[in-house]
């Protein structure tokens, strides 16, 4: 079996909604998002022969998300007042709803099937909050 890693990074605020601790505040990580993907076999014709993919097009694939929550402050659907977003938003700020609560494992399990549809072979997404504690989905 034949893998790929790359990594990225997205800079981001979020809050956990109904959590009962300090997380429940608006804060900010440094996300470090892996991504791993795997082939039992590479190409075997083309530009691309000997590889899994094109690692540029494995980067920018995996960057491409980041950057879309990259400085916003990622919220869970109906988790704000609308009086609340309305000024945030009239205020200039970078919002980004989700479907989700927005923890590490929530984020590796949404990129993972991000990739996933995009058609790459995924194997395993990994994304750090904090230097020492990661989720991950996958493998």
């Amino acid at each position: 079996m034949y893998y790929l890693k790359t990594s990225t990074y997205f800079d981001s605020a979020h809050f956990l909604h109904g959590y009962n601790g300090k997380c429940a505040n608006i804060h900010g990580h440094h996300w470090l998002v892996e991504v791993k993907i795997h082939s039992d076999k590479l190409q075997e014709s083309g530009e691309n022969r000997g590889m899994i993919i094109d690692f540029n097009h494995f980067k920018k694939a995996v960057k491409d998300i980041a950057e879309c929550y990259d400085h916003t402050l990622i919220y869970e659907k109906n988790t704000l007042k609308s009086t609340t977003i309305a000024a945030l938003k009239e205020e200039g700020f970078s919002l980004l709803e989700t479907d989700f609560r927005p923890t590490a494992e929530n984020f590796a399990a949404h990129i993972y099937a991000d990739l996933y549809n995009k058609g790459l072979p995924i194997s395993c997404v990994i994304v750090y909050e904090s230097p020492e504690n990661c989720a991950v989905y996958g493998e």
